[in-house]
């Protein structure tokens, strides 16, 4: 007799906050029905003897049609997902330069964001936006009622740069209205009027935190010193202190508004220290966690350009601490898909950003759990339950736990294989952890109880669906 849509049988299942027992699932109509032993009748089984099952990755660091197409990025960049565990991305998304590449109100241009990637993505997916002008600050209570939107951005260097950093007419690509501390007040009092009203969600705002005035003296002492301008210029232009300066300030208006606020990216020992000293989330990146502004420059190239800059192994060392020991709440990619034709060889004009998501997992487990014992429980913390819970999503997504969304992934633990920019179904044409050995890679991704991907290949069309927080 047939009970369950899928099994997945003789693995061992990874439970956040809890640990890993040995245990059979079982999923009917999209979410988990069961989890016991010797589970059976079921129409697919998959066998994950020797393997890990990990809740489906949410990887809510994502931007989607950045620099490219929309529709385009939908397709490619959330089946790189799929490789490295990720069933659910959440992007963010603003009027001005790059992106749709104008301004105006998100009651227009937003649906155009939704048309783009509606059946075009591989996992579920979700949208932060970033308030460019006082209208659309308006617009946050219609947002949050009539598309869920429940997570907003502000990005702390937009008031003196471009997002090379190389232009200081930030008015030119910003599109919007003056961008400064005034504007940050005001979309963090309008997100503490909407939280009183709606109590039953978490309302945030995501910062960028670098300071766009010392930016600005460091970034002419760096492009005047005669020095290479290589990545290790770039991380001496947006030193840490850049990033713990604005952390301070966007804290103490956020104490005075009562605005709830999470820390992104953070790059530095320093700056994950002053954002542990206040109220908010945090965040981190791989790369910020695992790569060296000097191997790569080694390499040569500016793909490894990316905002806050790559920094050192002293911090990366620092952020793997966080990770450890619960100062950094989730860990993202950050992921951007941008082509080596818009790096170019000159460092300020470069695009900023690149590809990680198919790395999620993979060099969690790799780095993470095998080189520096970060429990397994832990991993599937920061990569999926902590993101789930800060963004509304705890409930069905996050967990392995009967009632939540089938997203899971079956990760084979022995698994070693060197990065190449081909394994990761991306459209990228370059990867900064290229040549990179990482053990502990995903054999099979389910989104909502069907097999999106397996041995290296998708299966099946697309099928995300848009995730409504509201």
């Amino acid at each position: 007799m047939t009970r369950y849509d899928l099994l997945v049988k003789n693995g061992t299942l990874v439970l956040p906050y809890h640990g890993e027992i040995r245990a059979d699932l079982a999923v009917s109509g999209g979410r988990i029905a069961a989890l016991g032993e010797d589970l059976d009748g079921a129409e697919e089984v998959i066998d994950a003897t020797g393997k890990v099952v990990l809740p489906g990755a949410v990887d809510a660091h994502f931007h989607l049609g950045i620099y490219r197409d929309m529709a385009l990025d939908a397709f490619e960049e959330t089946r790189s997902s799929l490789v490295g565990g990720a069933t659910t991305v959440l992007s963010y998304f603003r009027t001005g330069r790059h992106y749709l590449d104008r301004t105006g109100p998100y009651r227009t241009i937003f649906p155009e964001a939704l048309a783009a990637v509606g059946g075009r993505a591989w996992t579920d997916y979700g949208f932060h936006l970033a308030p460019m002008t006082v209208e659309q600050i308006e617009e946050i209570p219609w947002l949050v009622a009539e598309h869920g939107i429940t997570s907003y951005k502000y990005y702390m260097f937009y008031k003196g740069f471009d997002l090379a950093a190389n232009s200081r007419d930030a008015r030119a690509f910003t599109m919007g209205d003056e961008y400064d501390l005034g504007h940050l007040f005001l979309i963090m009092e309008k997100l503490a009027e909407v939280q009183r009203s709606r109590p039953d969600r978490r309302l945030s705002l995501s910062l960028h935190c670098e300071q766009s005035e010392l930016m600005r003296v460091f970034i002419d002492r760096v492009r005047g010193s005669g020095a290479v301008q290589n990545l290790r210029a770039y991380s001496e232009g947006r030193p840490p202190l850049t990033e713990q300066v604005a952390i301070a300030e966007a804290a103490v208006i956020a104490a005075h508004t009562g605005a709830d606020v999470n820390f992104l990216h953070l790059s530095s020992a320093e700056a994950l220290d002053a954002a542990s000293r206040v109220p908010g989330r945090r965040e981190t990146t791989l790369h910020h966690l695992c790569l060296d502004h000097d191997d790569l420059d080694a390499r040569g190239g500016l793909g490894g350009k990316v905002n806050p800059p790559i920094r050192t192994r002293d911090h990366n060392e620092a952020l793997w601490e966080g990770v450890r020991d619960g100062r950094i709440d989730w860990v993202a990619s950050d992921h951007a898909c941008c082509m080596e034709e818009h790096k170019g060889d000159d460092l300020w004009p470069a695009h900023p950003g690149f590809g990680g998501t198919a790395l999620l997992y993979p060099v969690l487990f790799s780095e993470g759990h095998l080189r520096r014992g970060v429990p397994l429980s832990r991993i599937a913390e920061v990569a999926s339950a902590n993101p789930a819970r800060a963004y509304n999503l705890w409930g069905r997504k996050g967990s392995l736990a009967v009632g939540f969304d089938a997203d899971l992934t079956v990760v084979d633990p022995s698994a070693t294989r060197t990065v190449t920019t081909d394994l990761l179904l991306s459209g990228q044409d370059h990867c900064p952890f290229e040549g990179v050995e990482v053990t502990g890679w995903p054999t099979t991704t389910v989104v909502g109880g069907r097999i999106a991907f397996r041995d290296g290949e998708t299966a099946g069309p697309p099928s995300g669906s848009y995730l409504h927080r509201g």
